[in-house]
Order: structure tokens, then C-alpha cells, then sequence
């Protein structure tokens, strides 16, 4: 982690100090320049160095009274672990000796016929082998009879054991038509990225039209069936009028005049936002420029993946510790358990919680790398002068915003715990009469879930915010909230419009990947559950145009806080814009900053700080 400095006592916005010349230093230096900045947010930074220790106390804690192996291979009543050898004796009454159970690594549970599923009923015995009454061992464990029927209708005709044998098979024989699926998904991934860049906008509009078209003749088809039935109705004298037939036909009214009113606010919708969906449709142009000077971009949602996947897979770990962990305690005289004193207890919400935290400050620290990078090409006047964007950036993020995002994180992090533990009070509420508190539950779920919603959008934004300027995260997001809540209209737009532009991107990779995935993938002889390979490739799918997309969005989404903070600091005359030809189009005074502009890049200045040289077309 980089050193925190103390050169600057207060961090001013980069735009305050540009001119109306050209002799002053761009708001691209002021961004990549360590002066103009110091450390933000260092106290939540503390605190998370301060819960990762907390993290290390507790689960050494519960390392010190857990085994692994008790979760893995499981242990019999005796607390002899299968598999293994337990040689340490600490049952005081002699009832239970331990044993070399080296040899018996499987695990049979039985329960008491009759005497429920209690735990003090539950009998664990350590076998060779599973006999002709229970399956295969699956993960150490020999699973009952009982359940094959259910297993087999879905898995396999053979059982459960032999399914994963024969998916075994079919990845074995499917695997290089799965490599060439995953490459396939990959090149129609970068398809979309050139479409976006250069054909958005009929992209965009034949989505929007093909919409309206269907809102309309839906609207028609329904007032066209109502009057059908209408008339059918009035054929028939009121005495042989049944009620269903009435209905049907207030039915049919109904969902006509909502079909209508639908109809009218989808296209007043589109007559008053046009020229917002004009500014999405170049904002969309905008990202992809971003994108083609700096594609290294494109990599950075990859080590976050792998980053994601191995903080999961030590939350895995430790949590197995924590479950493993307990005192040995003897039940009705009948088998020995491992119970969970308070501090257990506890470690299993704090890892649960850290969890939560790590994975949103690991996303947090890739938007802000990615906003600080298209930020810097953004207010770059001549592109071809960027240097390092991306590296400066993440310097920028490591040497002084970590606090910044731990910040961030901590507030998602925060409201995602509370979520788990009223869905832990959920679980527990099945089954209950009083449906008021289930109700109450319910509805605190929902808010929390809409408040986390907004909370993700405002960080992103405040990220921007602080990429640009070094602010701290409140002061950031406050920032942020101004500027959205100037530009609500254009927000809906980007919001509504973008989001669901990007989604049928995603969509289009993998139902198109699936479908050659299935000519390829049935076509092989041997293949005995072809869904498989099939759910593996579309999941893979997914998420190779999920990283293209993410960065796609995220670069939309700095480059319209940048455009707004443009405009609110800049007028395009005395002081020029820095925004592109295509962007100036959407400001109030576009057409006296065009003509400033042209005047400008007609003059035949050789200096190179001149005009013509600064300003990107």
C-alpha cells in the first residue's frame, strides 16, 4: 500500500484553476499529478487494517478448537474423525475410546425411526465402504436410499454418483467445442463493442421504435377485441347475458385503456427526451473512443474476477475453520458434538460481513481505476498526448483513495449485513401464524434492498467524483448527488436507455453462443447430458461480455459527470471546453462555442499550445 502524503492541505478542484489561455496546466496533469492530491477517507482505511486484525484474532481463535476434517470427512459419535487418526483420548467417562479410523473414510448418518430430526437422535458411524443400501460416497458422505428417487428423475437413470461420471465424460469429450464456444463468445463480445462504437445509434433507435410499435399495435388489437366482443354481447338480450361473457368484456376494456395510457407515456416519453437519447447514443460513441485509445481497460474486470475468486475461496476456508470449531459435549449420554461458544458464534457473522466488505471494495477499486483513467483521457485536449492513464490511475487510488473505497464498501457492506440477518430471521419465521411480522420482514427486505441498490449507483458516482477532483467520499458524493439531481432528465435516459441497450448486448452473446453451442455440442457422439457443457459455456458466456460491458458502463457513466462538470465550469468561449465536437452539440451554447471553435482551428498556429493542437475534434 503506498505512502500517504501530506504535501497539500486542502485539495482543490483541478477545473479552478483554468484560464481562458492555454498556458496553464490541463485537468489531465492535475489528475495524474501527486500535488493536487492527498490521502482521503484515512480512518476508514484504519478501520478496515484495524477488522482484518480483529478477522485474524478470532479465526486463530477458533483454529485453536476446530479441525478442518470434522467438516470434510465428518466424525461418528465417538467425535472420531473418518479418515483419520485420533489419538488423543478426551472422554472422561471411557464410554468412547478413540480409534484409528484411517481406514473408514466415509460417513453414514442415521436417525431413530420415529424420533424426528433432533440432533440428539442423529447417528454417525465411520465405514469402509457403503453398502448395498445407501449410493456411492459423495464428498466422504454415503447418501441414503431415500433420496435416489428424486436424484434420479433429474440427474441420471443410474444415480447421482454415475451423473458425475458421465458429466466427467461428456467435458472430456465436449472440451475443445467448449474452447471454441468460449472464443466465440469472446469475438462477438468485441462485435458488440464495435457496434456500439460506431452503429449505436441504430441500434438504439430500432430498439426504441421496434418498442413504441409494439405498445401500438398492441393498444389496437386490444380496443379492436373489446369492440368485437362488445358487439358480440349486445347480440344477446340482456336475459341470456352470463356473467363470464361480461367480464370478459370489462376485461378486455380494461387492459385496453392501460395498454393506452402505456402507449402515450412511452411515446411523449420519446418526443421529450429525443435529444437526451441523442446525448446516450454519443456518450455511447464517447466510451468507445475511451475504449480504443486505452484497451487495456478491457483486462481490468478479469483480475478483478480473479481477485473475487480467491478472496470467495478464502472465505470458503475460514469459514470451514469457524464451523469445525467448538467444545466436545456429550448429548443424553448417547454421542458426543462440537458446540459453539459466543465467540464462534460471533466469528461466523464478523467472516460473513467480511466477506461482504472485501468483495465491494475490490469492485470499488476498479471503478475508481477506470474512472480515473477515462477522467484523464476525457480532459486530455489532444489524445494522442496520453501517456499511462491507466497506471497513473491506479497509483492514484493505491498512494491516496483506499480510504475512499474502504469507505464505500463499508456503507454496501454495512446494508448488505443487515439483509442477511433479516433473511436469517425470515428462515426462522417460516411456518409462523403471525404474518404481520413476516410482512413487516418482508417489507424492511425490500427497502434494504432498493436503499443497497442506491447506495452501489451513488459510490460509482462518487468514485468519479473523486477521481477527478482527490475529494473524499462524502464530499464526493455530495458532489456527485448535485450534479444528477441538475441532470435528473439526462440520468433517466442514460439510466433507462443505456442500461437496457447494454443488456441486450449481454444477451445477444449468450443466446447466440448457445445456439451455435448446440449445433456443435449435439452433433458429438457420446455426449449423455448435453445441458451441461451447454449451462457451463452460456455461464462463461455471460460473464466474458459482463467484463466488456462493465467497463463499458462505467466509462459512460465518467464520461457524463465529466461532460456535466465541463459544462459547469467552462463556457466554450472564454473558457473552452474540453469535450469532444460531438458532445458540444448539447449544451446550451453550442453554437457559439462550435463557431469559437471552428475560428480557432482555421488559424494556422504552429506553437504547441495552440488551439488547433489542444482541442480534440
Amino acid at each position: 500500500m503506498g505512502q500517504c502524503c501530506s504535501n497539500s492541505n486542502a485539495v482543490e478542484p483541478a477545473m479552478d484553476n483554468i484560464e481562458g489561455d492555454y498556458k496553464n496546466e490541463s485537468i489531465s496533469n492535475q489528475i495524474s499529478s501527486s500535488k493536487s492530491r492527498s490521502c482521503t477517507d484515512i480512518i476508514a482505511l484504519l478501520m478496515m487494517l484495524a477488522f482484518i486484525i480483529g478477522l485474524v484474532v478470532l479465526i486463530g481463535y477458533c483454529m485453536c478448537y476446530g479441525d478442518v476434517y470434522r467438516i470434510i470427512n465428518g466424525y461418528d459419535d465417538c467425535a472420531n474423525v473418518c479418515g483419520r487418526t485420533n489419538q488423543e483420548d478426551i472422554d472422561p467417562t471411557g464410554s468412547c475410546k478413540r480409534e484409528d479410523m484411517s481406514m473408514k473414510r466415509l460417513l453414514v448418518i442415521n436417525s431413530d425411526a420415529g424420533s424426528g430430526k433432533s440432533p440428539n437422535n442423529i447417528h454417525r458411524e465411520c465405514v469402509e465402504s457403503c453398502d448395498e443400501t445407501h449410493f456411492k460416497e459423495l464428498i466422504n458422505r454415503c447418501i441414503p436410499n431415500k433420496s435416489s428417487k428424486v436424484v434420479n428423475s433429474f440427474f441420471s437413470k443410474t444415480g447421482l454418483s454415475d451423473f458425475f461420471q458421465e458429466v466427467n465424460e461428456d467435458l472430456h469429450l465436449c472440451w475443445r467445442e467448449m474452447l471454441y464456444l468460449c472464443i466465440i463468445a469472446f469475438v462477438f463480445s468485441v462485435i458488440i463493442l464495435v457496434l456500439f462504437r460506431f452503429v449505436v445509434g441504430f441500434v438504439v433507435w430500432f430498439v426504441l421504435i421496434g418498442v413504441s410499435l409494439t405498445t401500438v399495435i398492441a393498444t389496437i388489437f386490444l380496443w379492436v377485441t373489446w369492440t368485437k366482443e362488445r358487439k358480440k354481447l349486445n347480440e344477446i338480450s340482456v336475459e341470456n347475458q352470463d356473467y363470464i361473457s361480461q367480464r370478459k368484456v370489462y376485461s378486455y376494456l380494461g387492459y385496453a385503456i392501460l395498454a393506452t395510457v402505456i402507449t402515450f407515456i412511452i411515446l411523449l416519453v420519446l418526443l421529450v427526451m429525443r435529444k437526451r437519447i441523442r446525448l446516450v447514443i454519443q456518450l455511447f460513441k464517447e466510451a468507445g473512443k475511451a475504449i480504443a485509445s486505452m484497451p487495456l481497460l478491457l483486462l481490468e474486470p478479469i483480475l478483478t474476477f480473479l481477485t473475487l475468486c480467491i478472496v470467495v475461496s478464502l472465505w470458503i476456508y475460514l469459514s470451514i475453520w469457524v464451523e469445525s470449531s467448538g467444545f466436545l459435549i456429550l448429548n443424553n449420554n448417547q454421542s458426543f458434538n462440537y458446540r459453539k461458544d459466543v465467540t464462534m458464534k460471533i466469528t461466523r457473522w464478523y467472516n460473513l460481513f467480511a466477506l461482504f466488505w472485501f468483495t465491494q471494495f475490490i469492485i470499488g477499486c476498479q471503478h475508481m481505476v477506470i474512472a480515473g483513467a477515462v477522467a484523464t483521457w476525457f480532459f486530455t485536449r489532444n489524445k494522442k498526448n496520453l501517456s499511462t492513464p491507466i497506471i497513473t490511475s491506479f497509483k492514484n487510488l493505491v498512494s491516496f483513495h483506499l480510504g475512499t473505497v474502504a469507505l464505500g464498501s463499508l456503507l454496501i457492506a454495512f446494508v448488505q449485513m443487515l439483509r442477511a440477518i433479516l433473511q436469517y430471521i425470515q428462515s426462522h419465521l417460516r411456518g409462523s401464524e403471525n404474518r404481520i411480522i413476516i410482512g413487516i420482514v418482508k417489507c424492511c427486505q425490500c427497502c434494504l434492498c432498493c436503499f443497497e441498490k442506491f447506495l452501489k449507483y451513488m459510490s460509482r458516482n462518487a468514485y468519479i467524483e473523486t477521481a477527478i477532483y482527490g475529494y473524499g467520499f462524502c464530499k464526493s458524493g455530495q458532489q456527485a448527488f448535485k450534479v444528477l439531481a441538475s441532470n435528473a432528465l439526462r440520468v433517466f435516459a442514460i439510466n433507462s436507455v443505456g442500461d437496457f441497450i447494454l443488456f441486450l448486448g449481454k444477451a445477444f452473446v449468450v443466446i447466440a453462443t448457445v445456439l451455435i453451442g448446440i449445433e456443435l455440442i449435439q452433433k458429438k457422439q457420446g455426449v449423455q447430458h448435453v445441458w451441461v457443457p451447454l449451462a457451463i459455456v452460456g455461464i462463461i458466456a455471460y460473464l466474458t461480455s459482463h467484463c466488456f460491458m462493465t467497463v463499458y458502463e462505467m466509462a459512460i457513466d465518467t464520461i457524463f459527470i465529466c461532460f456535466c462538470e465541463d459544462c459547469e465550469r467552462n463556457d466554450g468561449i472564454t473558457k473552452p471546453y474540453y469535450m469532444s465536437r460531438g458532445l458540444m452539440e448539447f449544451v446550451q451554447n453550442s453554437k457559439k462555442a462550435l463557431a469559437v471553435l471552428d475560428e480557432s482551428n482555421s488559424q494556422a498556429w504552429t506553437s504547441p499550445k495552440t488551439i488547433s493542437e489542444s482541442v480534440d475534434k
